[in-house]
């Protein structure tokens, strides 16, 4: 016989195989010894959790001529046959290659058809999410009143995409991810069977990789074991899955941390070297930053949270205490976008570099986590002694005003930044026009259809065209929109300026003296100005 995967091999027979759904369980075994079976039953939950195991246990279980204790008995010909699956009563449907309405139709026309051994006729739909509006049109009917032979199982990753009308029709179960020990304590049974040693990391490494799923967990498992053919171990599994072991993790979070960029790089060289994913990484290190992160907010209960050894805990609880959480919140950010990033770009690498870079100098970052991350990094110098540089003449530092941190810090994102008069309006112009795309992107759609005319007193005129000129006004109505347009052209151009839109040709206003007047007090000193009036 050909080999078979391990997630075939491992598949549960009996609802007592079905790993971390006990509540699940628990209710379609009393549905069963109770006899109270609906007509519908929806799935749904996570890949690799046992929808569509579990549904092929239930349909062995309602069609068994002598279950014991809501179980299938495994040797009744309902049973027998429905696990050699060569039953008729048993009809699956891939609802991603068979959504039309044409087989829903022949399922509705096929459904009257009373079961040849059992009792129930069962369809189980996988993936139902995939069908058409059409076909769940066609379903509806069939699926409010089917025959009382009829029992339909619908399995699905995303529910959200159901109609509601299905949705009021089935009794929902949602199969959750399944936690790291229980995956583990799966895998050695496994691995017991089949004579193979592991190391304890090995397998946690591969437990904590599956992501709550039972088939992830036995598909990498069997890629580790057709690796290796010996023992198990935990750097086979890394060079399985790509990934790095926990102590190189702990030292580049250490060079984030203190803002080492040199020592970071030099990491990212080694890893590169040894042939690992620069995505993988950068999902590892967003992990790792969650973890430091999740140490910092909570004072217990880390290895649960987070599915670690208390060795794992104790260390990441030391290495957060050297972290201040904007730190870790602005990290995780960076990295979480790195990692969105790599999807598009040819040079992974680079943007991994970038991403760490970044990391270590927050001093050359906008926004609000990096200006926090700026004052805790200040208030912990000066928490350790480090007073601030005199002033160049050396004359001793002004006090500074007693303002609360986190109000300094919200009074510096809020205040405005005035920027030098540009020497050149148009580029200005593209300065205020990209400050605008940061702050509300839907803003620049509309500029971007109009033509920047120059500088009218102290408004920036745009030629705007008739097509389209209406949305533009009625945008520039609301008032935070309006606010964030003058406060970037005011800061592009140094002073107060607003935008106001023409037509192409349209004729400007009259120039004011008064305002001429002041823009040349504004770039020479008033003492050396005379004004002669001719």
């Amino acid at each position: 016989m050909s080999y078979q995967a391990l997630y075939r091999t491992w598949r549960p027979e009996y609802f007592r195989d079905v790993v971390g759904q006990d509540r699940i369980v628990t209710t379609l075994i009393n549905q069963i010894t109770s006899n109270r079976i609906p007509h519908a039953y929806l799935f749904c939950g996570s890949r690799g959790t046992g929808k569509t195991s579990t549904a092929k246990v239930l349909a062995r279980a309602i069609n068994c001529q002598s279950p014991e204790n809501g179980e299938p008995c495994g040797h009744c010909p309902a049973c027998l046959q429905l696990a050699g699956e060569n039953s008729l009563d048993v009809v699956e449907i891939d609802a991603a290659s068979n959504n039309g309405v044409d087989e829903i139709r022949d399922l509705r026309d096929k459904v009257k058809y009373p079961p040849t051994a059992g009792r129930y006729k069962v369809y189980i739909i996988d993936e139902v999410h995939m069908l058409s509006t059409g076909a769940f049109n066609a379903l509806l009917k069939t699926l409010e009143e089917p025959p009382a032979h009829a029992v339909f199982i619908l399995a699905t990753t995303e529910p959200q995409r159901l109609p509601a009308t299905i949705l009021s029709r089935c009794q929902r179960f949602d199969f959750k991810r399944i936690p790291a020990a229980l995956i583990v304590k799966r895998l050695r049974l496994v691995l017991d069977s089949l004579n193979t040693p592991a190391d304890d990391g090995a397998v946690e490494q591969i437990a904590c990789a599956a992501e709550g799923g039972m088939r992830d967990a036995l598909s990498i498992l069997d890629m580790c074991l057709a690796y290796g053919g010996g023992r198990l171990t935990a750097q086979l599994v890394r060079e399985v899955l790509g990934t790095s072991d926990r102590a190189f993790l702990f030292d580049f979070a250490d060079a984030l941390i203190d803002g080492e960029a040199a020592r970071a790089l030099v990491l990212i060289d080694q890893l590169m070297r040894d042939g690992r994913d620069p995505a993988v990484f950068a999902r590892e290190v967003t992990g790792h930053m969650r973890a430091l992160l999740v140490a910092r907010t909570c004072e217990s209960g880390l290895e649960d949270i987070l599915e670690i050894t208390r060795e794992d805990a104790e260390r990441i609880n030391a290495q957060a205490k050297r972290a201040p959480r904007p730190r870790l919140m602005r990290l995780m950010s960076l990295f979480i976008q790195a990692e969105n990033d790599m999807k598009w770009s040819s040079q992974q690498r680079s943007v991994l570099e970038l991403c760490a870079v970044r990391g270590c100098h927050p001093e050359r970052e906008e926004g609000e986590e990096a200006l926090e991350d700026r004052l805790c990094a200040v208030e912990a110098a000066l928490a350790a002694g480090v007073r601030p540089a005199a002033s160049a003449e050396g004359a001793p530092a002004k006090p500074a005003a007693q303002v609360a941190p986190r109000e300094s810090a919200k009074a510096a994102a809020s205040a405005p930044r005035r920027a030098p008069v540009p020497e050149n309006d148009e580029q200005a112009w593209q300065q205020a026009f990209k400050a605008i795309g940061r702050q509300d992107p839907k803003i620049c759609i509309f500029l971007r259809k109009g033509r920047f005319a120059g500088l009218d007193g102290s408004e920036a005129l745009l030629e705007y065209p008739e097509d389209g000129s209406e949305v533009l006004a009625q945008l520039l109505g609301r008032a935070d929109k309006r606010a964030v347009v003058d406060q970037c052209l005011s800061e592009a151009f140094g002073r107060e300026v607003h935008l106001r839109t023409t037509k192409p040709g349209a004729p400007r206003k009259a120039p004011d003296a008064r305002n001429n007047l002041e823009r040349v007090y504004e770039a020479f000193p008033r003492d050396k100005i005379e004004i002669i009036d001719e």
